[in-house]
């Protein structure tokens, strides 16, 4: 290898090893600061699917607003957002838009994507969290 090229195949690794980071850093703090305090209500397709409350220290409680709450973390990786709940062994990494219209994440496994929309007018619903299910 040429020392010319050796020399650019450096700087260019040397630019990407300190672009990554920092990429990613902000990702993470503009998901956090967009996110951190806040309940958002989820549509897909234009329907209620669910809400999501995130808490400091990147705690989040989701609920398909049927009173049942999963509580759960989210962390970034790459440029996706991964969330792992106590119900499941298994990561859940979502893509995510922050736009004018609001916050939109996409999941998309083998077949075909799901994205949700965060709903633009106030919540016809509320997310409530009953306490654990009880008798037989």
């Amino acid at each position: 290898m040429s020392d010319a090229l050796r020399s650019s195949s450096l700087a260019l690794l040397i630019c990407l090893l300190a672009g990554g980071p920092a990429a990613f850093a902000a990702d993470a703090a503009q998901f956090d600061s967009y996110t951190r305090g806040r309940t958002i209500f989820f549509d897909w397709q234009g329907q209620p699917y669910g809400a999501e409350r995130y808490l400091p220290g990147q705690r989040v409680i989701w609920s398909f607003l049927d009173g049942r709450c999963t509580y759960g973390e989210w962390y970034a990786q790459g440029d996706e957002i991964c969330f792992l709940y106590e119900d499941r062994a298994e990561a859940q990494c979502w893509s995510y838009d922050i736009s004018d219209t609001g916050l939109s994440v996409s999941i998309g496994d083998a077949g075909a994507a799901l994205t949700l929309t965060e709903q633009t007018e106030a919540p016809q619903e509320e997310m409530v969290c009953l306490g654990p299910e009880v008798g037989v």
